[in-house]
């Protein structure tokens, strides 16, 4: 995987906090809890440290099964889990951040690190890293997104634990009905998703996502047809969304709604999105790796397969980055000792095989990533090879933005909406988007001095 990025830059100032969310006693571990400007301590590497699990609910069996072979092989050290939903996690810390209550260790992706990096909440890794069983055993294309999301100072604030890569899945048996070629070009994508519809039997050759997170899917769409690989120009000041090419590029995506797609799309998020491909005659779904048991659970493995991106011009695969999910050690921490065994045991070959095998995602570990599991999991694998085999460049979203959550989801997905409509153009919505990751850049280059 080649990894498209724009010169280091160094942390930001404070971000904006979330909304306030009261924390219960036991979230707040009273033996290696702070705020956010408490600078911790090593501690006696025992005792008790509380985890923050960033998916809770969602990945709590797994988290709880490496937690009980934890503390068999550290009997020395206790954790206390404590599953917090995804919609939930970065207001939780936030308000922790201000008022105390940070937990030893948490999970820390790359959307959300920047900011909290930004406000000093996060140790440094890349010391320990370095002394430590995992130097040289962690994927290193999940390590430098990590670094580039981080905030430019080129330090380690997460160990990753797994990338939760964009899939194509498409319906085996609908194309082999149909006749249709694998949809592993954009060309046989919009063939396919034309000749798979037919409304009068509610059948279509698409789901497209018009609702919660329909950006990125949407910037994935364009940058894939478009083959340009980077977010930024050669300046690094002005991104490329609104390049003649992605425009085009998203002009042809947005006409899919209705045309071969159902019109309830338009205010799909990923739940309704996926449960209405795993329940219908749909022939395509752009989704990530979370989703494949859901697949396997309502098709089968005989009806479906789950394939890399599309490629585009010249034969070339370009996706935009997929947030790296991994760990990270709050400086709060009174016993920082503790709460990196955790996190070196997590990430080892053994317990990151079993968290990616049961979330079906792409294990950081490299030796965890040759297990057998993943050729069972075919996403898994394909996905895996198309990240290490120099087939596909992945274009950076800027995560280190403080206004990028902002940008990409309130301020942008009702524009979305209204391209899907016919009642805004493609030009005026990235242009609109442009300006404002333009001066968003245009501040942090400010704030870094």
């Amino acid at each position: 995987m080649k990894i498209s990025n724009r010169r280091s830059r160094r942390a930001a100032t404070a971000v904006a906090l979330g909304a306030v969310l009261a924390l219960t006693a036991t979230a707040c571990g009273d033996d290696g809890s702070g705020a956010g400007g408490d600078k911790g301590a090593d501690g006696s590497g025992k005792g008790k440290i509380v985890f923050w699990d960033n998916n809770g609910g969602v990945r709590t069996e797994a988290w709880k099964e490496i937690i009980a072979d934890f503390e068999k092989a550290n009997p020395e050290i206790k954790v206390e889990y404590v599953g917090i939903a995804s919609t939930e996690y970065q207001s939780k810390v936030d308000t922790a951040l201000q008022g105390g209550g940070l937990p030893d260790v948490g999970g820390v992706g790359a959307a959300m690190l920047a900011g909290f990096a930004a406000q000093g909440a996060l140790e440094p890794l890349d010391e320990r890293l370095a002394e430590s069983s995992l130097d040289g055993k962690l994927n290193k294309d999940m390590v430098e997104s990590l670094k580039a999301a981080g905030g430019g100072d080129d330090k380690l604030y997460s160990i990753p634990t797994s990338a939760n890569n964009g899939v194509l899945y498409y319906r085996t048996d609908l194309f082999e009905k149909a006749g249709l070629e694998e949809p592993t070009t954009w060309e046989r994508f919009f063939t396919a998703a034309d000749k798979l519809t037919n409304k009068g039997k509610n059948e279509f050759g698409y789901t497209i996502r018009g609702g919660a997170g329909s950006i990125a899917q949407a910037l994935d769409a364009m940058y894939g047809q478009s083959g340009i690989t980077s977010f930024w120009d050669s300046s690094g000041e002005k991104t490329t969304v609104n390049d003649p090419k992605n425009v085009a590029a998203l002009e042809k995506y947005a006409k899919l709604y209705k045309k071969v797609t159902p019109a309830a799309d338009l205010n799909n998020d990923f739940t309704k999105m996926v449960a209405q491909w795993d329940s219908g005659t749909i022939g395509m779904l752009n989704h990530n790796l979370g989703s494949y048991q859901d697949h396997v659970k309502a098709l089968g493995v005989d009806k479906f397969r789950g394939i890399p991106q599309p490629t585009g011009p010249g034969g070339k695969r370009v996706q935009v980055s997929n947030p790296v999910d991994g760990l990270g050690l709050f400086k709060s921490s009174k016993n920082k000792d503790a709460a990196w065994k955790f996190i070196e045991f997590a990430t080892s070959k053994a317990e990151n095989s079993k968290f990616n095998e049961s979330a079906g995602q792409v294990p950081s570990n490299t030796d965890a990533a040759k297990d057998a599991w993943i050729s069972k999991a075919e996403p898994t694998k394909l996905a895996a090879d198309a990240l290490s085999d120099g087939s596909t460049t992945i274009v950076q979203l800027p995560y280190y933005l403080p206004d990028w959550n902002t940008i990409s989801k309130a301020d942008n997905e009702p524009n979305f909406q209204k391209v899907l409509l016919g009642k805004m153009s493609a030009k005026e919505f990235l242009d609109t988007l442009a300006e404002q990751l333009n001066a968003a850049q245009e501040e942090w280059d400010q704030q870094k001095g």
